[in-house]
Formats: C-alpha cells, sequence, structure tokens
C-alpha cells in the first residue's frame, strides 16, 4: 500500500502564508550565517536571568498561597492540576495593571493566556464571527496578529501609518471604506507604544481621538503594548487607562517584562454581553468558553513563576524592570549614535536614507534607497556580516520595500558599534549597485 500523501493545496490556506516563508527565512539565514551580528530577533535581553531566581520565585508563591487558608492538598493541586480556565493569578495581574498602568479592572476581567498570541486569537475569534465583519489593523503591524487572523478563515484591513505614526482620520476613511462595501467593522488593532516594527507612539492626544472614533464608530480596540515597561523614562497613558466607555480589550504580555520562557499573557475584557434572554455576561466569560476548546487551561507551573515575581515586585513590574529598561534605552541610544556617525546629514540627504528615533522598545525603522527583499538580505549576511529584518515582512497589504527593521534588544555595545558599521557598508554598497 502506498504511503500517504497529503495535498498542500487541499490544507487550510494559513499554512501557505507568505509571512510564515518569510520568518522560516530568517530563521534560515541566521542560522546559514552563523558568525553574522543580527539586529533582526526582538527577543529580550538574557543577561538578566537569573536560574536561581525562579525557584524563589516559585516558593514564594507557594508561601502566598499558605498565607490564604489552603491546605496542603490544595496547594499541591495548584500546581500539579489544571486550574481553572480563565487562570489562578487573575488577582495578581489586576493587581499589577492597576499599580502599573492605572488600569483598574476586577480580576473577573483578566483572562490568563498562553502567551499574547492566545490572547489574540481569542479575541478575535470572538469578535470577527462572520466574513462580513471586519478586524483594522495599523500598518505596518506585528505578523502574529495578520497570521491569527489568516488562521481563523479572514483577511484583515490594513491602516497606513504615516511617517510619524498612526493618525485617526486614516482609521476613519478606512471605516467609511468598508461601510461603503457593506461590511462590519469589529475591531482595530494597534501597538500604540514603541510598536513593532515601527517604533512609533502614538500621543496622548492622537489617543483620545482613537477612542472618541471608538464610541462613534461602534468599534472596539484591540491594544496591544508589551514594551512599555521595559522603556526608559515616563509613558504615555495606555488606551486601556483612558477608557470609560469599555472600548479597549487589553492584550498583554509577561515576555519582555519577566521572562518569554513562562509564556503567560493576558487578554483584559470587561465589556458586558448580554444574551438574548437579557443576561449579562462579560467577554472575558466567553473568551474562557473559547480557551477550553484551545489550550484548555495556561500552565498552572508557569502561572506560579509569573505570580512569584508579581508577589515579590508588590505587583509592579516596573520595578522588577528598572536595569533592563536602562539597558534597553542605552541600546537604543547607542544604535542612534552610530547611525548618526555613519551617515551624517548630507550623506543622508545624498543616499535618501532616513529612520525614527523611538523613545523606547526594541525596534526602529530604516529607510533605504534600494529595495530591501530576501535578495538584498542574503548578500547583507554573506558580503557584509549583518543581518536585519525586511520591512515588507509587516505590510500585509503591500509595501515597505525600501526599509529595514532593526532590534536593538539582544546586542552587547560592542555588537552595536560593528554591526551598525557593517550595516553603513552595506547600505553604501547597495545604493551603488543600485545606481549602476
Amino acid at each position: 500500500m502506498a504511503a500517504t500523501r497529503l495535498k498542500k493545496e487541499e490544507l487550510h490556506a494559513s499554512v501557505s502564508d507568505p509571512v510564515l516563508d518569510t520568518m522560516n527565512f530568517l530563521n534560515e539565514i541566521t542560522h546559514r550565517y552563523p558568525e553574522t551580528i543580527s539586529f533582526a530577533p526582538g527577543r529580550p535581553y538574557d543577561g538578566f536571568f537569573d536560574v536561581e531566581q525562579i525557584f524563589t520565585y516559585l516558593r514564594g508563591y507557594l508561601r502566598h498561597l499558605e498565607e490564604q487558608g489552603n491546605s496542603p492538598a490544595g496547594i499541591r493541586d495548584a500546581l500539579f492540576q489544571y486550574g481553572p480556565t480563565g487562570g489562578r493569578i487573575r488577582e495578581l495581574i489586576a493587581d499589577s495593571l492597576r499599580k502599573d498602568e492605572d488600569i483598574n479592572v476586577p480580576p473577573e476581567a483578566v483572562v490568563v493566556t498562553v502567551g499574547c498570541q492566545e490572547a489574540m486569537f481569542l479575541a478575535l475569534r470572538a469578535l470577527v464571527p462572520t466574513t462580513e465583519d471586519v478586524l483594522l489593523v495599523s500598518s505596518p503591524c506585528y505578523p502574529g496578529i495578520t497570521g491569527a487572523a489568516r488562521m481563523l478563515g479572514f483577511e484583515p484591513t490594513p491602516v497606513e501609518e504615516r511617517v510619524d505614526g498612526f493618525h485617526c482620520a486614516d482609521l476613519a476613511v478606512a471605516l467609511a471604506a468598508e461601510r461603503a462595501r457593506g461590511r462590519r467593522p469589529r475591531a482595530f488593532y494597534v501597538v500604540p507604544d514603541h510598536a513593532n516594527p515601527s517604533g512609533n507612539t502614538m500621543p496622548l492626544e492622537e489617543r483620545h481621538k482613537l477612542l472618541e472614533l471608538a464610541v462613534l464608530e461602534d468599534i472596539l480596540v484591540l491594544e496591544d503594548s508589551p514594551y512599555r515597561v521595559v522603556s526608559p523614562g515616563p509613558q504615555v497613558p495606555t488606551l486601556k487607562s483612558l477608557d470609560r466607555d469599555h472600548r479597549v480589550v487589553h492584550l498583554g504580555s509577561y515576555s519582555k517584562t519577566l521572562f518569554p520562557g513562562a509564556r503567560v499573557g493576558f487578554a483584559v475584557a470587561d465589556q458586558p454581553v448580554v444574551d438574548r434572554e437579557g443576561r449579562t455576561a462579560l467577554l472575558a466569560d466567553e473568551l474562557i468558553k473559547l480557551k477550553s476548546m484551545v489550550t484548555v487551561n495556561t500552565s498552572p507551573l508557569a502561572q506560579a513563576a509569573v505570580g512569584g515575581m508579581l508577589l515579590a515586585a508588590d505587583g509592579r513590574t516596573s520595578d522588577l524592570n528598572t536595569e533592563t529598561a536602562a539597558h534597553y534605552g542605552a541600546a537604543m541610544k547607542a544604535v542612534l549614535h552610530e547611525l548618526d556617525a555613519h551617515f551624517p546629514d548630507q550623506d543622508r540627504a545624498d543616499l535618501a536614507v532616513r529612520w525614527n528615533e523611538p523613545a523606547g522598545g526594541f525596534f526602529l525603522g530604516v529607510d533605504v534607497p534600494f529595495v530591501a527583499d530576501n535578495a538584498a538580505l542574503v548578500r547583507s549576511a554573506e558580503e557584509h556580516g549583518v543581518i536585519w529584518t525586511p520591512m515588507s515582512y509587516f505590510y500585509p497589504g503591500g509595501g515597505g520595500e525600501r526599509g529595514l527593521r532593526l532590534s536593538i534588544s539582544y546586542l552587547t555595545p560592542d555588537d552595536i558599534v560593528e554591526g551598525i558599521a557593517r550595516l553603513a557598508r552595506f547600505i553604501r554598497a547597495e545604493a551603488a549597485r543600485d545606481r549602476s
């Protein structure tokens, strides 16, 4: 009997998503040229991680359970059993959000998820039920949201950022266009702080305009903001902290602020949901139902480690990240300083090279005078020993062909100095190649 052979075209279209191919290509380049300096990975710097601290945090969480009156059997179950689908540390997360971000919601509005990616998936599944419903995304955007949408069988509508970032007027135009097509806009996804990939931050005035537009247009805003606490200096208030009309679903993660290996995220969904009999629940309750059919629950052991960290800091993750925020801030300044040094004003004008100057986060964008595609990335790695991410990877509707994303998060100061020198040589070589 012949071995089973599946046809890829008969599988769900999401397995052929170009985003998956591009990210796999980036990983392949990284492994093919291991001696390169890479500005590609958006992962936290691991020099601050301490293996022994994990055990300290776990013990701290166990003491917390004991102080709450849990029996030895109950404490054992808290680590070894499945646990509630909504999560075991909802109260600790709600307390942390109040202290860190001035987000005041009851624990019942929090759903503990397997990273922020699951939170996105659950929110999209609940809010975009039919092909007539529309998710809009600020573009360029994090590929995880477009990938989740495509897995669920729909294509998000991009709202292009301008050079200086998101403008609410552009969203209003996109909403009108969707309604003119007979479609129903349901939600708008945005990373308002130090966005991946652009690095842009939405000003306070624009945040107020967005919340007003959400009420006027009867849509929800999906706020994803993982880089605030690991960025230096005061931050603009979150959309959720400004939300007075339950318009914002806040999607969060402890991957950047605590450690990514925990894979613990959350959704804050305090929107009332009314059924046909007039009974009211929270959107969080509906997300929990969906989660029960996806991951059942988030690892109690991972929640215990995160819970112990939150307890150790009295809920203030900002206190745990004082040193890391300073590290990332210094890395961003170093990258910007090296770019300035290698591209003085006249050279920038002659070469048509420009970049933004984010105040925090992991990323910045660089515009270049040539097509920064996969072929250019191979030349960059092979001939100049430096890797970056094509900005085109982040445009769901196409675009960004002449842009690079640089990540500053995972490099040492020496790597930054040498890496930007290599990048500058690559850009000059490609510009000359393009002119010839």
